[in-house]
């Protein structure tokens, strides 16, 4: 299993990068589909943050789907321990799902009731930066957005295979996410799942509109409703 570590506009000293070599050794033992696991450190400087100064995230890449987790402290050493704890929790459960289902019981456990403490467990959050041009940036998760907005500053294009809408629930909740972008696997159509209130789920799917006039709600106030 690779384990790659780096720092996002932060130095990572050795002796973490060991630190981390050895808390993450035991992942494998939880899943030994895994392939290789990322962890990017990232500081924030803002001493209205100092509680939350340093931030981990951990990106497991396996056979299966991939598992995300991340946490903030005041400390790199601390924020390691909350998002592999975090990382760990997500494992079990997705290897509690794996038993249920092979245990070819009639009444497998919902989504909402597996996820549940997955769903409090969940850690969003936002925080103001200062960039280094002195433009105020706001840091929505691994997002930032500088100055008033909106700026892309981060743009991915992933494969996907289509998959039912049990399984892109199943998926959001393993990288911890409140939406998860999918090809429904019915119906052939990009469609997103979200979380709406407590543990109540709403999904929206899009598709072409013949007559060009579209819609004026886009997804983003969709996800509202």
């Amino acid at each position: 299993m690779d384990i790659v570590v780096k720092g996002r506009k932060t130095e990572v000293p050795e002796r973490f990068r060991k630190h981390v070599a050895e808390k993450l050794g035991k992942i494998q033992k939880l899943d030994g589909k895994v392939i290789s696991l990322d962890v990017e450190v990232s500081k924030e400087h803002n001493p209205r943050q100092a509680g939350r100064s340093d931030r981990v995230e951990i990106t497991l890449h396996s056979r299966g789907p991939v598992v995300r987790a991340e946490a903030a402290a005041s400390d790199p050493y601390a924020a390691l321990d909350l998002a592999a704890g975090k990382l760990e929790a997500r494992l079990r459960k997705a290897a509690d799902k794996r038993r249920v289902h092979r245990g070819g019981s009639r009444t497998p456990v919902s989504v909402a009731a597996a996820t549940a403490p997955l769903a409090a467990a969940a850690d969003g959050g936002h925080a103001e930066v200062p960039s280094d041009k002195g433009v105020p940036t706001t840091r929505i998760g691994p997002l930032e957005i500088q100055g008033e907005g909106p700026l892309v500053v981060r743009e991915k294009t992933h494969a996907a295979a289509p998959m039912a809408l049990d399984q892109a629930l199943y998926e959001m909740e393993l990288v911890g996410h409140d939406f998860y972008l999918f090809i429904d696997s019915d119906t052939n159509l990009p469609s997103v799942v979200y979380r709406r209130h407590a543990y109540d789920y709403g999904v929206i799917r899009l598709k072409a509109d013949p007559t060009g006039e579209g819609t004026a709600m886009g997804v983003g106030g969709a996800l509202g409703g």
